[in-house]
């Protein structure tokens, strides 16, 4: 036990967890209050996903990518017992939804720790999204398109089918309190799906975040340098 607990304190020292690979984002006027702003009305999203989030944002703004000051930010790296997506109105700092949101199939269990770009995988993506056109599918109904903007990353998930969704499994089900997976997609509670699909459909953004040192290491979105 001993030995455990020495091991894990040389491993904090050294910077080892699940934040240890972000990259080193400039701290700028904006995002720091931006954080300080949101926080004083959420204290459920982690500091440090959050600036992730907005440091995407940021870049993708600065690119034309988006125009409506709302982000969205998946927090993979949390359970699926909790509500780990969030719908934020950058413009007025304030959150418009937070709630429970599906991994993949073959992402994990209560956890989700693998993703992928591939067709068929069952798994979910990572990284940065805009969202498209809503429309109604025969297979789940009213449904938004996303598009995934990192290449090897994400950048398949129009072709697979990866959409924002209700869901009736997309909400507490199981004893331990995980709710449902899907087959990749992004799928909230039938109860606010639609509202929540009008409000961030036509050309928002959507992060969705991993400690996965290759995405953090490599993405334009996170590690280029304000215009």
């Amino acid at each position: 036990m001993k030995y455990l607990l020495s091991c894990l304190i040389f491993l904090c020292l050294v910077g080892w967890g699940p934040f240890s690979f972000l990259p080193s984002i400039s701290s700028n006027p904006w995002i720091d209050n931006e954080i300080r702003l949101i926080e004083s009305h959420d204290n459920n999203i982690d500091t440090n996903v959050l600036k992730v989030g907005l440091k995407a944002y940021q870049t993708a703004e600065q690119r034309g990518l988006d125009r409506k000051q709302l982000l969205t930010i998946i927090d993979y790296s949390k359970p699926s017992s909790v509500k780990r997506l969030w719908v934020i109105d950058l413009k007025h700092a304030n959150i418009l939804f937070n709630t429970w949101v599906t991994h993949g199939q073959n992402s994990g269990e209560t956890n989700s720790d693998s993703f992928s770009n591939d067709t068929n995988s069952l798994k979910s993506s990572i990284g940065v999204f805009v969202t498209d056109n809503a429309y109604f599918s025969d297979h789940v109904g009213y449904a938004l398109r996303v598009t995934g903007l990192e290449r090897g990353i994400n950048d398949n998930a129009y072709h697979r089918g990866v959409l924002i969704h209700g869901a009736w499994y997309a909400s507490p089900i199981k004893s331990n309190g995980a709710i449902g997976k899907s087959w990749g997609c992004m799928a909230v509670n039938k109860s606010i799906s639609r509202p929540l699909i009008n409000t961030i459909k036509n050309n928002t953004l959507v992060v969705a975040y991993y400690p996965d040192r290759t995405w953090l290491g490599t993405s334009a979105f996170l590690n280029s340098s304000p215009a």
